[in-house]
């Protein structure tokens, strides 16, 4: 089993900076290719961006592209979101994700490739 807690939201306003974080436990971090997701009140759970257990290959939606960076320290075994030039659409409530990588099958951009999920943390935009 693998345990993810997510931290760091909060309110910021529009064009601020956030990083939001996901610590992980509960298996070995290296094994794990990770992602970030979020949903506002009304919507299904969006694709933000995701990464490889070796941080060599990222993935990120059209609509975070350029303002948000994903990153992972596998010493902390913990997964980051740095969120900058936030706009009020990006108020969700954020999850963290994971899937070991022998298990990993179909699309990193896929909810339904991920096994493990965190409780999530708010993100809201708002002046």
């Amino acid at each position: 089993q693998v345990q993810l807690v997510e931290s760091g939201g909060g309110l910021v306003q529009p064009g601020g900076s956030l990083r939001v974080s996901c610590a992980a436990s509960g298996r070995t971090f290296t094994t794990l290719d990770m992602g970030w997701f979020r949903q506002a009140p009304g919507n299904g759970r969006e694709f933000v961006s995701a990464i490889s257990w070796t941080g060599d290959s990222t993935y990120y939606a059209d609509s975070v592209k350029g303002r948000f960076t994903i990153s992972r320290n596998n010493a902390k075994n913990t997964l980051y979101l740095q969120m900058n030039s936030l706009r009020p659409e990006d108020t969700a409530v954020y999850y963290c994700a994971a899937v070991p990588t022998k298990q990993f099958s179909g699309s990193p951009y896929s909810s339904d490739s991920y096994n493990y999920w965190g409780q999530g943390t708010q993100v809201t935009v708002s002046s």
